[in-house]
């Protein structure tokens, strides 16, 4: 057996030094002597009594970490360079971050200010809807796993428990994660969907402006018991400074049923928007960037410059509409579409429905084309963010944008047209 505490190599990494000690496993701070870079390297090693039961979970932990976080490419997650087998070991070699985790700053003398908090959580929000979009759900989101950098950027890291929807998850069944940030339903051991990690990170958000755990408790059986049967103390009543919206969005974050929770991270991301808006020191057009940035990586706006996506915002409308409400009415005349930003909606005629728009697409563009009465009524199928367009305000676009909202209209009748066929 290898002693690490005296390793000076692991793989080509030369070890610097040893960083702390996480659930499954040691990260070192080491240096890639190929590129020159300085890398965190994390260390899967189990004790020499453990048996066989155990070596398995500790080969798809490994696993499950090198495949999930090393396919997703996002400015807020840790990126993974490296995974291999080194001697009796398995090692992972990631992005080194130096900076403090979230720790820090949950206790009552050391809160940030709550924008730089709600700025935070905003940014947890773009990296899980990315993980999110690629089929992993972190399952483990909690202070310590998420990191500022020296600029202040925020990244999430220990993917070690992660679930990959595709495919065959390696670790599906059984209670894993950090008992007060876990949700009811991982508790219970219940089906683990994207809502869970929305409620790890409503329970982070609580922690991070009041100094206190959302669910505390003398031991795990006992946070465990809260978690499914008790709501925190009202954030409200602990801060009774902070904006009225964020007791609001704590409840929702924070909802025992899934139904009932935010139904996506950009939902939860567009509320902290409006509660930073709500702050008179807080402009409008500095969280637009934000906004800005994840609708570039919409199917839509693929072929949009930055520039020109701006430009839209500038003349489009931003909705947020309930599940099962009708945004479009078959048979009335209307000039204006929409883009789904997030959620997804049913197109009805009559009453049979022949079609689900997910998010990243356009709908009502043909009688936007046409000037004819529409064709379908669209409908809600949970919560949604829009942006809406009429010929008025696309017409005030440079031509050059015009041109590209006609082009990916097409392409979206060309694609609605050919799936009619199959």
């Amino acid at each position: 057996m290898v002693d690490l505490e005296k390793i000076k190599n692991i793989g080509r990494y030369q070890v610097l030094k040893k960083l702390g000690q996480g659930s499954v496993g040691t990260v070192y701070l080491g240096r890639d002597p190929y590129i020159g870079r300085q890398v965190a390297i994390k260390i899967y090693r189990l004790p020499n009594d453990t048996g066989p039961d155990e070596v398995e979970m500790y080969q798809k932990s490994f696993f499950v970490e090198a495949q999930s976080a090393g396919c997703l490419m996002h400015p807020n997650i840790v990126a993974i360079y490296d995974a291999d087998l080194h001697q009796d070991f398995c090692y992972i070699a990631m992005e080194y971050i130096d900076g403090p985790t979230l720790e820090r700053f949950c206790k009552p003398d050391d809160l940030l200010p709550v924008e730089r908090v709600l700025k935070i959580i905003f940014s947890v929000c773009k990296g899980l809807e990315y993980a999110h979009q690629n089929e992993v759900i972190h399952r483990d989101i909690k202070p310590s796993n998420i990191i500022l950098n020296s600029a202040g950027q925020v990244k999430i890291t220990d993917f070690s428990i992660a679930y990959i929807k595709r495919g065959h998850s390696t670790l599906v069944k059984g209670l894993f994660g950090s008992p007060s940030y876990m949700s009811p339903e991982q508790v219970k051991e219940e089906s683990i969907t994207e809502k869970n990690d929305i409620f790890s990170l409503g329970s982070v958000l609580y922690e991070l402006l009041t100094g206190e755990k959302a669910f505390g408790g003398e031991n795990e059986y006992s946070i465990m018991y809260k978690i499914v049967q008790e709501d925190p103390t009202p954030v409200l009543e602990v801060r009774p400074e902070l904006p009225k919206i964020l007791g609001e969005i704590l409840s929702k974050a924070l909802a025992k049923s899934p139904s009932h929770r935010y139904q996506s991270s950009m939902d939860f991301a567009y509320d902290l928007r409006l509660a930073l808006h709500s702050l008179e020191d807080v402009t409008k057009e500095t969280h637009d960037s934000e906004l800005l940035n994840y609708i570039l990586g919409l199917p839509f706006f693929y072929n949009f410059t930055e520039s020109q996506v701006n430009e839209i915002l500038s003349a489009s409308n931003l909705i947020k509409a309930e599940r099962d409400k009708t945004i479009i009415e078959e048979g009335e005349i209307d000039d204006s579409f929409y883009i789904l930003i997030s959620g997804e909606v049913i197109a009805r005629k009559g009453d049979k429905d022949v079609a689900v728009i997910e998010k990243g697409q356009c709908f009502g563009e043909m009688a936007y084309l046409t000037g004819e009465a529409r064709s379908a009524t669209i409908i809600t199928n949970d919560e949604c963010i829009l942006l809406k367009f009429s010929s008025t305000l696309l017409n005030r676009l440079s031509e050059s944008i015009q041109l590209l909202f006609f082009k990916n209209f097409i392409l979206t009748v060309i694609r609605r047209l050919s799936k009619g066929t199959e």
